[in-house]
């Protein structure tokens, strides 16, 4: 199984990104370059970067499954500022030149938000910025997120192959589990969801998936991540994913919460990673997560 999570891009860049990654007993790993809402950026430090790799070498991570994801600040639907389509344009192609410097091969984006404009309209609008981006041919793909549909959202399967197929240059998808559940596709019976996924975009074009339980019903358009098995899609259904056999190959993601002394607990909060990680290796839910993780972390 390839499994990791989130983790941070501070000083020490990439290699601190794989250092905790391995903190969390994982083999896989996604970062920002920088803070995901703001433009502020350190030049990528190439000492730093062949360290990191040398230390994913020495623990069997693939370069594959080490994942960038974009800045949300970056909104490719809407066009009614040209200015501000533009700067996403720009950042985007920037983002993709930190990911070449860092030898990652992957950034999931986004793909936007209409604010008002017509869906067609604001797909046309991402289409017309993708080819632009890309017109340098980078060597990192950019992996389509499914989204939640939550108010003007692009991001339904359908509305991802529209744009796959318009692009000149090679996409994938990234599948967040949540956002799915969120949109309304129900992902219980996960081996009719990938006939779904495959019929509509095609298996081939899915390179990571965003492994979160949701806290919200299906078909409520929220997108609020919960903690392994703590939220409505469940433990035995992320489980059946992450161990399934044709996803075998492709990384898993956590975006899940970090927790403190209760799921509500705001004051101290710590990364679940290192125990859902041992859940998903382990198949076996538990039921005292939080607790766990209270313990480990308070005592540091």
């Amino acid at each position: 199984m390839i499994i990791g999570s989130h983790v941070s891009f501070t000083s020490t860049q990439l290699l601190g990104s794989v250092k905790e990654a391995l903190s969390y007993g994982a083999n896989a790993l996604m970062f920002y370059t920088g803070a995901p809402q703001n433009t502020l950026r350190k030049e990528i430090d190439e000492e730093l970067t062949e360290e990191a790799h040398a230390l994913m070498k020495e623990n069997n991570i693939e370069r594959k499954n080490v994942i960038c994801h974009a800045p949300y600040i970056i909104n490719l639907a809407n066009k009614k500022d040209p200015e501000k389509w533009q700067f996403s344009i720009n950042f985007l192609k920037e983002e993709l030149s930190r990911c070449e410097k860092l030898g990652v091969d992957y950034i999931v984006l986004h793909p936007g938000s209409s604010v008002g404009l017509p869906e067609k309209e604001a797909i046309q609008n991402i289409i017309d910025a993708l080819n632009l981006s890309l017109e340098n041919n980078p060597s990192c793909k950019i992996l389509l997120e499914t989204m939640a549909k939550k108010g003007t959202e692009i991001g339904s399967l359908e509305e991802l192959k529209e744009i796959i197929d318009h692009v000149h240059s090679p996409l994938g998808v990234c599948l967040d589990t949540c956002h799915v559940n969120d949109a309304g596709y129900d992902i219980k019976d996960f081996d009719e969801f990938l006939k779904v996924f495959d019929e509509i975009i095609g298996l081939q074009y899915l390179f990571c998936i965003h492994l979160n339980d949701s806290k919200n019903p299906c078909a409520s358009h929220k997108d609020r991540h919960a903690n392994i098995g703590y939220g409505t899609i469940g433990f035995e259904v992320l489980d059946t994913i992450a161990h399934h056999p044709k996803l075998k190959d492709i990384p898993k993601i956590l975006e899940t919460p970090y927790v403190g002394e209760s799921l509500e607990d705001k004051k101290r909060i710590y990364p679940p990673y290192y125990f859902e990680i041992k859940m998903l290796k382990e198949r076996k839910w538990d039921d005292s997560l939080i607790e766990h993780i209270h313990e480990k972390y308070k005592l540091q």
